[in-house]
C-alpha cells in the first residue's frame, strides 16, 4: 500500500450515514485505512426521543462517549448520567450493562475497544432510514 492509499480524509456526518454511524472498526474493508481490529469509532446522530432498542448486557468492550451537541442520557445499573454540555463524556469498562436516550437532538462520538466482530443489537432501528439491523 502506498502513502496515498494509507490516508483517508472524510467528513463524519456523510461517512457515518453509510455505515450506521461507524467511522472506524473491524467491519471496514481490510484495504481501507479505517479498518481496525483494535478500536471502533462512531459518529452518532440521534433525534430527540431516540433510545436504544434494548440494554447492552455482558459488554465485552470498554467505551468512551463524548457529547458533541445536544443532551444525552446514559443509563447504567443504579446510575444515570446526563451529558449536557459540549465535551461532557463518560467512560465505562467491560462488563458494564448500559442503555441510552437522546433528551434532545444529539450528536455523540463513541470510541469502543477492542473492535468485536459480529456484534449487533437485534432490532436496532436506524433513525434516518427506518430500516433495522
Amino acid at each position: 500500500m502506498n502513502d496515498s492509499e494509507s490516508i483517508y480524509v472524510g467528513r463524519a456526518a456523510p461517512d457515518a450515514a453509510l455505515d450506521h454511524g461507524w467511522l472506524l472498526g473491524h467491519f471496514k474493508d481490510p484495504a481501507d485505512p479505517r479498518h481496525s481490529a483494535d478500536v471502533e469509532i462512531k459518529w452518532g446522530v440521534h433525534a430527540k426521543g431516540d433510545e436504544r432498542a434494548q440494554w447492552v448486557r455482558g459488554e465485552h468492550r470498554t467505551a468512551l462517549q463524548v457529547l458533541i451537541s445536544g443532551r444525552f442520557r446514559l443509563e447504567f445499573p443504579g446510575r444515570t448520567v446526563v451529558l449536557a454540555e459540549q465535551g461532557d463524556y463518560a467512560v465505562w469498562s467491560r462488563g458494564v450493562d448500559h442503555s441510552w436516550y437522546a433528551e434532545e437532538d444529539t450528536v455523540v462520538l463513541t470510541v469502543r475497544w477492542p473492535s468485536v466482530p459480529g456484534y449487533k443489537v437485534p432490532g436496532y432501528k436506524v433513525p434516518d432510514t427506518g430500516s433495522t439491523l
